[in-house]
């Protein structure tokens, strides 16, 4: 009787040890890069890259979005009064820059303490709002 192996059993012998070898380097790299975006927040490099190009520097007044960059004068309130003032009530901070208003998303309190004040912001612009990372007064 012949106890040799036929062909057929060797090809598949050897494919099956190369797709294990296989399976087990890609879950071996997956786990890697997970691991890897997970030390570093969970973002991607790609739109790492892209969030920094799109922050840009603002330059205008903090004030809110129903007196704009007009305060009422008559009210005996300063720029500063009138804003927080509006705000408590239920506006939204807003850069003005030149004829454009942009509504303000970041920190309430940063804003509140620059608010009435020309600054600069350094953020990114989504539709009209700019999502603020950093804020400083302009003078």
């Amino acid at each position: 009787m012949d106890t040799r192996p036929s062909w057929i059993t060797l090809i598949a012998l050897c494919t099956t040890r190369a797709l294990v070898v296989a399976l087990s380097s890609a879950v071996l790299f997956t786990s890697t890069a997970v691991a890897f975006a997970a030390a570093d927040g969970g973002t991607p490099a790609a739109n790492r890259e892209s969030s920094k190009a799109k922050a840009r520097v603002f330059a205008g007044l903090v004030t809110d979005d129903r007196c704009g960059g007009r305060h009422d004068m008559d009210s005996g309130k300063s720029p500063l009064e009138c804003t927080k003032m509006c705000v408590r009530n239920g506006s939204k901070y807003v850069l003005v820059e030149g004829d454009k208003k942009y509504e303000l998303a970041g920190n309430e309190s940063e804003l509140d303490g620059l608010a009435g004040q020309r600054v600069k912001i350094v953020g990114s612009l989504d539709g009209n709002t700019i999502k603020v990372a950093s804020i400083n007064s302009g003078q």
